[in-house]
């Protein structure tokens, strides 16, 4: 730009315009140009200025960093001048300025200043009357400024306290929900559990926005007073807290707790962006409405309907319990805070810590994982290693009362990670011996005296069975012949017939499947009774070849164990009883959720850590997600796949499912009384004994027609039981009118479930004591040889009678506690079911002890 070019910008874009041509063009002629790249510190505040700036193109931003306020921050363009007062008073500069952008400026040194000053005494003449003005307006303004900031100063938040710790996609989409809140001056709204921190998120958004020089004031809604003065202000009185604030940020908590009064004033500025002060008129208030220049962020535990819609910037923030995958950033972030503020050396956390941490659920979320920490550390001074046991408060629900067998038996983890588990013992015992059983009952004598298979089959299997459901649930699958048999077809088909399986038609399956091994179930009852398979070997060959060769089909048409999840009537049985077990394989959800990724237990895939290479779960079951025991076969390949040690096999109280995460199903109650009515079936003989009938039980008819009766006998006790607690109920609602909800029948069936288990051990304990211990000599007798000589154990049939009545009496008792642990009634209401279950163990004491 050329010398004459200078002068005409001068006189036209600053205030310089005011001075004569001669003082214009001595000032013009001393100009030196200067270029600042952007974000550079130009002048610091409190120093002697070096000359005076003219911006000539770029923007620049003044500011005191040990002050904030309006007062102080200003935006400098094109045309300003710098340090024009402080050189004609001889004053320190009263900013720092920074450069915003690229910026070209024209400098006079300040002694070059001082000669034309002196030289040109206009130019001190021109600018001392208006920078008294000046003065005095600043002087106004600090007032002011002094005034609002004793009023903010109680509810001011100085600063943001963290960033969103964590790399999970819900941290990730934190932290783009809190970028976009920052861009513009629209209302917030930031809801979630207790404990998240939503104030430092909302201190999060303004620190980060444009306003941050602004100030932040934070209100509990629960202490605003109802008229809204403290906000509003008052008509013809002192402002409120929102006209001092200006163009700072409004933080409402707890806005679920705001005074009912207050909800429509709050809704009408979020919609208006405008407020009236308390005391106007009706008929004045659209005259006397002021604009509201702040950013409003409010933040509440649950959503508002009345105030969502008028809100651009809904964050809702997720809670601890489903931000696993952020425990371990949030545990160093909290652990580097706290070790650094005590002086101490930050202890490292053992992967058994960390999975505990992830396996609870947090309902207090990041503030109780914080206290968690602390107390930890405090209580392990000096320590390098934070193990499981500091955290000791850290317990789930579902993990109470529950110890991991894994844990405390490390040879036990060793056991079920080996092949050993199940595949040797299936492959190298089970197929070939179940092979042997079948062949033996073919070929050998047809009763139980003279064929050992027919004995293991009636007088061994059942009875340990039944005995074991409630040690170890449906651990009899893991080692099942059937599904081996199964397996190998599936297998075999396979490699002869390469193909993709098909995959389970789940709806359907879940829908009718329950249904379908009903049916075979009690077609298998009839079948037993009608055609004595206790005493007939080929025909116990035939139902157990019948219900491998289910599972035979099944296998070659489907992937996996369909059979064995939905159709296999023992598989129905077992899953209806291991609901009763002491013991269960779940997995540490936590853990799961924030640490695994390819979820091979349930998939399958190849080695991984201390993953061993696996298939997967063969009944699509995920340990994580299981609610009860009836799809878990403890075949441990969920614990083989895992490479985060997330599996456990806890020992629990027995049956705690069925009043905690239970979710009843109406063809698990059909067999349940299925499986009741079948000890009544078995004991036809006695029950026509008792009766006094005298039928005659070895013609077909009038024996199915017993049978049919002797099953259908315990549903109809328990509905009659059900329907005079529906009467009673109603007796209740006439008389009070104080409507109780009933329990559904499906939902109460399930406290017969002890008693179901004990009549069907009770039954076969006269087998297993009567006729188990005569093994020895029933083998030798199969083969045709004498077993004279050879141990008998027996027991006294008075000792049976004995077990069998303590049986029926403890089921009894365990049955009306698990039906008001269920039904959560009190026990007169439940009174019906109570007196039917002893009705029907008496049935069951005259036909089996007597």
């Amino acid at each position: 730009m050329s010398y004459p070019e200078r002068v005409v910008w001068l006189e036209e874009r600053t205030e310089l315009g005011v001075l004569s041509e001669n003082a214009l063009a001595a000032i013009g002629e001393v100009l030196e140009e200067k270029v600042v790249p952007a974000q550079t510190r130009l002048v610091q505040e409190n120093t002697i200025p070096d000359g005076l700036y003219i911006l000539k193109q770029g923007r620049l931003e003044g500011d005191r960093i040990n002050q904030t306020g309006s007062v102080w921050m200003i935006s400098l363009l094109p045309g300003a001048i710098i340090h024009l007062q402080e050189l004609l008073f001889g004053q320190l500069t009263q900013r720092t300025v920074i450069a915003l952008s690229e910026c070209q400026l024209w400098f006079i040194p300040a002694n070059k200043f001082q000669e034309l000053v002196a030289a040109y005494p206009e130019i001190s003449q021109a600018f001392t009357q208006k920078l008294a003005m000046e003065l005095v307006q600043l002087s106004s303004q600090l007032t002011y400024e002094q005034e609002r900031q004793t009023i903010l100063r109680p509810y001011l938040v100085t600063k943001a306290k963290r960033g969103v710790v964590g790399k999970s996609r819900y941290a990730e989409r934190l932290r783009q929900q809190i970028k976009q809140a920052t861009n513009d001056m629209d209302s917030v709204l930031i809801f979630g559990e207790p404990g998240l921190e939503k104030d430092n998120l909302a201190a999060l958004i303004h620190f980060g926005s444009d306003h941050r020089r602004e100030p932040m004031i934070k209100l509990d809604c629960s202490t605003l007073q109802a008229s809204g003065a403290d906000l509003f202000g008052r008509a013809g009185g002192k402002p409120g807290l929102i006209e001092w604030l200006g163009t700072g940020t409004l933080l409402l908590n707890n806005i679920q707790e705001l005074p009912e009064e207050l909800v429509p004033k709050i809704a009408h500025l979020l919609e208006t962006k405008t407020f009236t002060p308390v005391g106007v008129q009706e008929l004045e208030t659209a005259a006397l409405e002021i604009e509201c220049q702040a950013k409003i962020i409010m933040i509440s535990e649950r959503t508002l309907p009345s105030i969502d819609r008028l809100v651009k910037h809904l964050i809702k923030v997720p809670p601890l319990r489903v931000r696993k995958a952020d425990i371990s950033d949030q545990l160093e972030y909290y652990m580097r805070l706290f070790c650094r503020a005590k002086g101490v050396a930050k202890p490292q956390i053992t992967e058994e810590a960390l999975r505990r941490l992830q396996s609870y659920d947090f309902p207090g979320n990041l503030r109780e994982l914080e206290s968690l920490v602390q107390r930890a550390i405090v209580q392990s001074p000096g320590t390098k290693l934070l193990t499981e046991e500091v955290f000791w408060s850290v317990q789930t629900k579902k993990k109470v009362f529950r110890v991991n067998l894994l844990n405390a038996y490390p040879w036990l983890r060793q056991f079920l990670r080996s092949p050993w588990w199940p595949d040797r013992i299936n492959y190298w015992f089970t197929f070939s011996f179940f092979a042997f059983v079948v062949a033996v009952l073919f070929l050998a004598p047809q009763n139980r005296q003279e064929n050992f298979a027919l004995n293991l089959f009636w007088a061994w299997w059942w009875p340990l069975i039944l005995i074991g459901f409630p040690f170890v649930g449906r651990l009899w699958c893991a080692v099942c012949p059937f599904m081996i048999y199964g397996e190998i077809t599936q297998k075999l088909s396979l490699w002869l017939w390469p193909r993709q399986l098909k995959r389970w038609p789940r709806q359907s399956a879940e829908k009718w499947g329950g249904w379908f091994l009903f049916g075979l179930f009690a077609l298998i009852f009839l079948w037993e009774e009608l055609w004595n398979l206790e005493n007939t070997a080929y025909l116990s060959a035939c139902l157990l070849l019948l219900i491998t060769a289910g599972a035979m089909i099944f296998s070659t048409i489907f992937e996996r164990r369909f059979w064995c999840r939905y159709l296999c009537p023992i598989g129905g049985m077992n899953g209806l009883f291991a609901k009763l077990s002491m013991t269960e394989l779940r997995a540490q959800q936590g853990t799961c959720s924030a640490e695994c990724t390819t979820y091979q237990c349930y998939k399958g895939g190849p080695q991984k850590g201390e993953g061993l290479a696996t298939n997967g779960c063969p009944l699509y079951s995920h340990p994580a997600q299981l609610e009860d025991n009836k799809d878990c076969v403890l075949c441990m390949t969920c614990l083989k796949a895992c490479p985060h040690r997330s599996v456990e096999l806890n020992l629990r109280p027995p049956g705690i499912e069925l009043w905690t995460t239970h979710t009843p199903h109406s063809y698990e109650v059909a067999l349940l009384m299925l499986l009741l009515g079948g000890v009544f079936l078995h004991r036809l003989p006695e029950i026509n004994s008792w009766l006094g009938w005298n039928l005659n039980l070895t013609q077909f008819w009038p024996h199915l027609g017993f049978s049919l009766a002797a099953l259908l006998l315990p549903v109809t006790i328990t509905f009659v039981a059900y329907g005079w607690i529906r009467l009673m109920i109603w007796f209740n609602v006439t008389r009070t009118h104080n409507f109780i909800k009933p329990r559904s029948f499906v939902e109460l069936a399930y406290g017969y479930l002890p008693l179901v288990l004990g009549g069907n051990l009770a039954h076969y304990l006269r087998l297993g004591l009567g006729e188990a211990g005569r093994i020895l000599p029933v083998s030798l007798a199969t083969f045709g040889l004498h077993g004279e000589g050879l141990p008998i154990i027996v027991a006294h049939p008075a000792v049976i009678a004995f077990l069998q009545g303590v049986t029926l009496i403890f089921s009894v008792i365990c049955s009306v506690i698990l039906t008001q642990k269920i039904a959560r009634q009190s026990f007169r209401g439940l009174l019906p079911q109570h007196l039917a279950t002893i009705v029907l163990c008496v049935g069951l004491w005259v036909i089996i002890v007597n």
